[in-house]
């Protein structure tokens, strides 16, 4: 049904084996800082009218490919699709973040709260059809969803947050309540990735934005407990070939030690992390991804080269010959802000791919 993979790069890495050069990809790579980008958006009218649109989405998805030698891409959609179809309303007001119209804040809104008809959905799993077989085995296509605690974060604040009181309200005086919200967000996450990678999806990234806001032990018994009861679930292989599996915390640095024990392939990491440090921690159990700090691609192109050199060579030599071993995969330790400047994206791809061969030889 699809084509062969021209460049497997970043599966290779993702499963710990020798690679040329490290692969790079972007978190929000199809994004507002692409002129292109924008010109899209402007005709779908809004973001869900981006998203929900299969040719809109291919096309935002195929944009810094085609601008980039990038070495995966990734779907083109929100991390908060899942709770939308479960009846919560989210919407994107202009210049505003996401909303929800019907926030779960008591024992009722919980109490009605299931895992989805995948049905309403589909225009998800039509887009990852779509880019896959667009892609005509270019590079591989990553789905993704939101992990279970960050989910619920947006379901009960109804909004972004910068103190997250209400949900951590809900976490310290209601926990049983958390804890059956969070137990329906894992199977539905679980549900809704399997269901990417049916339709074509060749790695999925679980996104926990919001682990780090959590105190050490809630971090434990309320994310990462519902992390693992979504990987538990995850097809390993589709067809025959292996799917990796990746997870990003953001602010997780402090539990890397514990999360090297989570069943998946990669673990991603934020800007506050030295990765010579966490590959000594986590060793050859999973291959590391990130985790440069977005803000440097404001820099000039000779900064911008000699900070993507320090990532790589904080990280040192990745696995070479048979077998596997401990990888890398470049990435920013966050989404790439929409005011970067698109040419310096350019330079900092061509330096990961020069510097990381350099480091080969």
């Amino acid at each position: 049904m699809y084509a062969p993979l021209q460049n497997d790069t970043f599966i290779r890495a993702c499963l710990g084996q020798a690679t040329e050069h490290t692969p790079v990809w972007l978190m929000r790579q199809a994004g507002r800082y692409l002129p292109e980008y924008r010109a899209t958006r402007a005709k779908a009218g809004s973001f869900m009218g981006l998203a929900t649109n299969t040719d809109f989405a291919t096309e935002v998805t195929l944009q810094p490919l085609e601008r980039y030698p990038l070495d995966a891409a990734i779907l083109f959609s929100d991390i908060l699709t899942v709770p939308d179809a479960m009846g919560l309303g989210l919407s994107f007001a202009t210049g505003e973040g996401p909303k929800f119209a019907h926030p779960v804040r008591d024992e009722a809104a919980v109490d009605t709260l299931a895992v989805p008809d995948m049905a309403k959905l589909g225009y998800v799993f039509d887009a990852v059809t779509s880019i896959r077989k667009a892609l005509n085995g270019r590079v591989p296509l990553i789905g993704f969803s939101g992990s279970p605690w960050t989910l619920a974060c947006y379901m009960v604040e109804g909004a972004g947050s910068d103190d997250y009181r209400l949900v951590k309200t809900m976490l310290y005086s209601r926990p049983d309540l958390m804890h059956r919200m969070l137990q329906v967000n894992a199977d539905a996450v679980a549900l809704y990735l399997n269901t990417q990678i049916e339709a074509g999806a060749q790695a999925v990234m679980i996104f926990d934005s919001w682990g780090g806001v959590l105190a050490d032990g809630a971090f434990q018994s309320f994310s990462m407990a519902y992390t693992a009861r979504v990987l538990a679930q995850l097809k390993r292989e589709h067809d025959g070939v292996r799917i990796p599996r990746i997870v990003f915390t953001k602010g997780g640095g402090l539990w890397l030690s514990e999360m090297a024990g989570l069943d998946c392939d990669v673990l991603g990491l934020d800007w506050t992390v030295n990765l010579g440090r966490a590959r000594e921690l986590v060793g050859h159990k999973k291959a590391l991804q990130g985790n440069i700090d977005p803000h440097v691609l404001f820099a000039n192109g000779q900064q911008i080269e000699a900070e993507v050199a320090k990532v790589l060579d904080s990280f040192g030599r990745p696995h070479q010959g048979s077998g596997t071993g401990p990888t890398h995969i470049f990435n920013l330790g966050h989404g790439i802000s929409q005011y970067t400047p698109p040419e310096n994206v350019a330079v900092l791809v061509q330096a990961v791919h020069a510097h990381s061969r350099l480091m080969r030889s």
